[in-house]
């Protein structure tokens, strides 16, 4: 089990509606999930998920007379069996996370060693950081789609980097946040309107029950367009929207992605609520590459790099360095 644990004045589960007990709650969540989690039968696929034997497992763990804190702790490891760190049950004592989908792997970004590249005299432009390095590449750094990026900011930022012979757009450890946001930046990189995948839509109870896949498209942005070599850095950390940016990104026939898998987590979120007030957040709207392969489980990189021990001993970033001798090929 892996738990976030966040500041509470409570602990009380709600005692003032009606069918709430420990095994009413637990049926809910379990039920939610079955009916509206859209990667159900994707995972009973690839790892042998088998549902209705968790239910069978789990309900033998719950009693009518355990406290909130028991029955937080056995509906985390429920969730946790769906092996999704982007499925998230929030309570008053805390918000459980899977979190070995990324722990497992090796980080692949230094804060530290970021700032050598970035130096003294590095601009931050509505959300991203950017600098011209030494060899005449550009860099910038996308730490989060969850804040709006400006148009007059990203024709800002490339009308800087016009005298460079590449950009680095690096999102490692972007957690995601508005997908919007995520395809604003990736139509800077476009100039015909493109393919980049498909997404269903839950329309019944049943594992399989989803709307027709409806293609998704990114328009060429109406503002500045980088024209040049890019290559897009990735880690495990780089997830939810941004691992649609990352798709998105490897449609364009002058994009390169180097790094590692990224941590996966497409699909629209979905919230529900059980009887004692938590929260359950999850995929319902599951999403595919153009030749439809999910993108659940992350996107590979055109070339796999991992940062070096010796090369972190140095202060260097051993992908930062990859992309670069790309770019300057």
């Amino acid at each position: 089990m892996f738990l976030l644990i966040a500041a509470t004045n409570s602990s009380c589960i709600r005692e003032d509606v009606s069918g709430n007990t420990p095994e009413a709650n637990f049926e809910m969540l379990w039920k939610i999930i079955d009916e509206q989690y859209c990667f159900l039968d994707y995972k009973k696929q690839e790892y042998g998920l088998d549902w209705d034997e968790v239910h069978e497992r789990y309900a033998k763990r719950i009693t009518s007379s355990m406290p909130p804190q028991a029955l937080f702790e056995v509906l985390s490891d429920m969730v946790n069996e769906l092996r999704d760190g982007h499925v998230n049950l929030t309570s008053s004592l805390a918000s459980s996370q899977y979190r070995e989908w990324f722990d497992s792997y090796p980080r692949n970004f230094s804060d530290t060693i970021q700032s050598n590249y970035l130096k003294k005299d590095y601009i931050i432009s509505s959300g991203l950081t950017y600098q011209i390095l030494e060899n005449n590449i550009g860099y910038i750094y996308c730490s989060s789609f969850s804040n709006g990026i400006g148009d007059g900011n990203l024709d800002q930022t490339l009308n800087q980097m016009a005298i460079c012979d590449g950009l680095i757009i690096d999102v490692r450890n972007n957690g995601g946040g508005n997908l919007t946001t995520a395809q604003k930046l990736a139509a800077r990189f476009t100039n015909v309107k493109t393919l980049v995948g498909y997404m269903s839509h839950k329309t019944g109870p049943g594992h399989n029950d989803f709307s027709k896949p409806q293609p998704v498209y990114i328009e060429p942005s109406e503002g500045i367009r980088w024209q040049k070599k890019v290559v897009v850095l990735t880690n495990r950390r780089s997830y939810s929207a941004t691992n649609d940016f990352v798709n998105s990104m490897n449609q364009f026939p002058n994009v390169t992605i180097v790094g590692d898998k990224t941590g996966g987590g497409s699909g629209m979120p979905f919230t529900s609520e059980i009887p004692n007030g938590w929260t359950i957040r999850f995929s319902a709207s599951p999403m595919f590459d153009p030749q439809m392969n999910q993108l659940e489980f992350g996107i590979d990189p055109d070339v796999k790099v991992d940062m070096t021990s010796e090369d972190i001993q140095r202060g260097v970033d051993t992908i930062i360095e990859m992309a670069i001798d790309i770019l300057k090929k």
